[in-house]
């Protein structure tokens, strides 16, 4: 329904880093060692190109050390920052040997510089990163080493590098998401520096958990910290961080794991607000929030709220608790302002060691940062959002109006607007055919031309932020509630009221959806299908707007689609099995419920009707012939019958047992005078007699196999007992077969038998002559008796070859079973 821009290139992946610049409307793209210029305005057109790729050498020095020569052993841009109208500072992975260099954008060339890239890209491109370029100075949180093991959010400066303090209170394993400036307030009197905010989640210091246990922060620095005279050297002296709560206090929802944040800037706010998109660490139901944070409550928080400290408990494990003591003065982790100025402190360098030994050890606050309302904005089941733009939108009224626009992963976007002390999704667009997540989303809000821009491993997509022209009537445009549309009747059109030149005032927009001042005509175009005998179709309705509700009527009564007759989908009806009675009028309506109004219209008009299916009966002597002229004419078939006259009727359509059908069958199941309603289950126009039988008779046939089955079964099991192939139990069953003409296999307790018996008998002989009875020899077998020559009496020699010809095969009739021993 939506028009979209793609851009990607073969053989290229990983668009993960953009960069917009709107002065000059281009759109910078990171990707895996290349970097494209694009043009803002269609993506579609590549201004520039610049590939850089790693050396030979560094792929084979990457590969010795574990890691994949095909994917990790590559150069992934992560860092493209605007330093100045000339020149890009960019950073890439260069196979885990982080580098940087300037793009000269005129040239469109790497400057060749080469720096070394630890602390500002990651060596990992799987590792998480964030920068923000301040006044010609990286700000960045990453990974300072191989390994990624230590955590780092540094700036890059050549007059003051400054970084923080490789400790667990200070990063506790963090997944850095954004990081960006809030500058002061240029008519403050107070004097308060520039702030640069990172967010991330880590794991908890300050709550006991079974596992590690996320929570997600804000940390701050000052944009003039220039690190202590002895204590914190070339350290960060401003860090502090805190928690920032996204939970449901009534359902006890924890939103802990935070994705991407953006701060909202706007000339008409009186501060910036902060939203940030969240999910809960175990996320089981598939939960995602947004909460939004103002920025006047995260500098409370900072400026007066409770420090944390460590305290040991029972001499090894190591707890978080407030601290209530003294805080020494000028306020650690402060900025430099017009009361330290006063106190004679002109810089971080000046300040005490107190104060920088106490933000070293204390760098957690006790307090945390709350949303506004105390409650998320807006809660998604079965989504999970990656990332979040917000744009401010003046309506036609003059109301003013946050819109959210959020990227999920599965390559989605949901556009959402606050009204009734809410927020509502409006529309959702699916960005990505494939279903990749979002990983990068920008927005530009530039007069005329408010685009969206959005970055995944296949490629980029460009989208405008309204989709207007969709809404086809006054009612939709009214009740999609888009702040961007409104309806000018003259034109009988939904346009986008920033593309306008001016503003009229017959347009109609109402964002809180009463479309009372719509005049819509309402035309109706039935669709006529026609459908055969237990056949399935389906009816397409498209609803404009997500807060409306579909209704779907038949004969002027609502349908009761919970019948297991139908299934409602999410743009259409299913009517399974279809008959006469299913035969009428189908009314697809929209209702909507807007302050005690209710709004209902005609979305789809469906007319079916059953497809009379006839043929005639003639003698065995007649042929089938073939319908000429009009098609539409009842097909004839011939059918031959014995012992009695033959005669012409013609018949509803039945199945057919015994008679042999000549002709072809009727045609198509369901045809559908519409092109946008599929039917299923139709039968081809040359379908063999056997597959009509089979179709006309398909639980005989169920029935038919499952006895055939069974009986295969048994017959099987028979066998295999006839032939001692199953367990013991199974022995009698084929004696009973057998009805006694053969013995089962024996288990050799009955030759054992014999065997005793005939041993007891040559010792009942030797005693009663006068010689002792010998002892038997223990040879192994229990059926061997001791004999002295070890040689077998003269009358078994003749068993004795069969036994040796036979070594395995034991029978009961023999007495001696030695194997080692030779016949004579």
């Amino acid at each position: 329904e939506v028009q979209l821009i793609h851009f990607n290139e073969s053989k290229v992946s990983n668009y993960s880093t953009l960069l917009l610049s709107e002065d000059k409307n281009v759109l910078y793209v990171g990707a895996r060692e290349v970097i494209f210029a694009l043009n803002a305005v269609n993506i579609a057109e590549k201004q520039h190109e610049l590939h850089w790729k790693v050396t030979e050498d560094k792929r084979t020095k990457c590969a010795v050390k574990g890691k994949s020569e095909q994917t990790e052993c590559r150069n992934y841009v992560r860092v493209l920052q605007q330093l100045n109208d000339t020149f890009l500072y960019v950073c890439g992975t260069n196979a885990f040997q982080p580098t940087c260099d300037y793009l000269n954008l005129i040239s469109f060339e790497l400057g060749g510089k080469n720096e070394d890239g630890k602390g500002r890209c990651p060596f990992d491109p799987a590792q998480s990163y964030t920068s923000v370029m301040v006044d010609e100075e990286l700000y960045s949180g990453t990974s300072y080493n191989f390994l990624g093991s230590e955590p780092i959010i540094s700036r890059h400066s050549h007059q003051s590098p400054l970084r923080t303090e490789y400790a667990i209170p200070w990063l506790n394993e963090p997944n850095f998401v954004f990081a960006d400036v809030i500058r002061a307030d240029p008519n403050s009197t107070d004097g308060e520096d520039d702030k640069i905010y990172f967010f991330f989640t880590e794991v908890s210091v300050e709550y006991e958990f079974v596992g590690k246990l996320m929570i997600p922060r804000i940390a701050r620095v000052c944009k003039r910290d220039q690190g202590g005279l002895r204590t914190l050297q070339k350290k960060w002296t401003s860090f502090l961080k805190a928690r920032l709560i996204c939970t449901i206090p009534d359902k006890n929802l924890i939103f802990n794991v935070i994705n991407d944040v953006f701060i909202l800037k706007s000339p008409t706010l009186k501060e910036p607000v902060i939203y940030g998109v969240f999910t809960p660490q175990l996320n089981n139901v598939g939960l995602s929030a947004v909460c939004a944070y103002n920025h006047s409550t995260v500098e409370e928080v900072f400026s007066k709220g409770k420090y944390m400290q460590s305290a040991t408990v029972e001499q090894s494990h190591t707890k978080w608790v407030r601290y209530n003591g003294e805080i020494p003065n000028p306020r650690p982790g402060a900025c430099i302002n017009n009361e330290a100025r006063a106190s004679n402190y002109m810089s971080s360098l000046n300040l005490p060691d107190k104060t920088l030994q106490f933000v070293k050890d204390h760098p957690l606050m006790d307090d945390s940062v709350t949303p506004m309302g105390d409650r998320p904005r807006l809660v998604k089941r079965d989504v999970k959002y990656t990332q979040i733009v917000v744009d401010r939108v003046r309506a036609l009224n003059g109301t003013i109006y946050d819109v959210m626009f959020i990227g999920t992963d599965q390559g989605a976007l949901h556009k959402a607007i606050s009204y009734e002390n809410g927020m509502h999704i409006i529309e959702e667009t699916q960005l990505f055919p494939n279903f990749e997540p979002v990983q990068t989303l920008l927005l530009s809000s530039k007069t005329g031309r408010r685009y969206l821009f959005a970055g995944s491993n296949s490629g980029v997509v460009q989208s405008p932020v309204a989709f207007c022209d969709k809404y086809t009537t006054c009612v939709d445009c009214v009740l999609a509630r888009d702040p961007y549309c409104a309806w000018k009747p003259l034109e009988a059109f939904c346009i986008d009221i920033f593309k306008e030149g001016e503003m009229e005032r017959n347009w109609i927009q109402n964002i809180g959806g009463d479309a009372s001042s719509c005049s819509d005509k309402v035309r109706e175009n039935p669709l006529q299908h026609t459908f055969k005998h237990g056949s399935t179709a389906e009816l397409k309705c498209s609803q404009k707007s997500n807060l409306a509700q579909v209704v779907w009527k038949f004969k002027d009564d609502v349908l009761r689609v919970e019948s297991p007759k139908y299934r409602l989908l999410e743009k259409a009806l299913l009517i399974f099995n279809l008959s006469e009675g299913d035969s009428g009028v189908y009314q697809c309506l929209s209702e909507e419920k807007v302050k005690n109004k209710k709004f209902s219209q005609v979305l789809a008009k469906h007319v079916l009707e059953l497809k009379k299916m006839q043929h005639t009966t003639v003698g065995p002597t007649a042929t089938a012939a073939p319908t000429e002229g009009n098609s539409d004419v009842p097909k004839v078939s011939a059918v031959s019958t014995e012992g009695s006259t033959a005669h012409i009727s013609t018949t509803h359509m039945v199945p057919v047992t015994t008679a042999r059908i000549l002709t072809k069958p009727i045609g198509p199941v369901l045809t559908s005078v519409a092109s946008n309603t599929e039917l299923f289950n139709s039968i081809p126009d040359a379908v063999p007699e056997k597959t009509m039988f089979l179709k006309s008779n398909d639980n005989f046939l169920l029935m038919f196999l499952f006895l055939f089955f069974f009986i295969l079964f048994l017959c099987l099991l028979s066998y295999n007992c006839y032939k001692g192939y199953l367990p013991g139990q199974c022995l009698k069953f084929r004696s009973v077969m057998l009805l006694g003409k053969k013995k089962t296999k024996s288990d050799f307790s009955d030759c054992e038998q014999s065997v005793k018996e005939t041993l007891v008998e040559q010792g009942s002989v030797s005693h009663q002559s006068g010689e002792q009875p010998k002892p038997a020899h223990d040879t192994g077998y229990e059926t061997e008796p001791d004999c002295g020559n070890s040689q077998l009496q003269a009358g078994d020699s003749q068993a004795s070859r069969e036994a040796k010809d036979k070594p395995f095969d034991v029978k009961c009739e023999l007495k001696y079973a030695d194997s080692d021993v030779e016949g004579d």
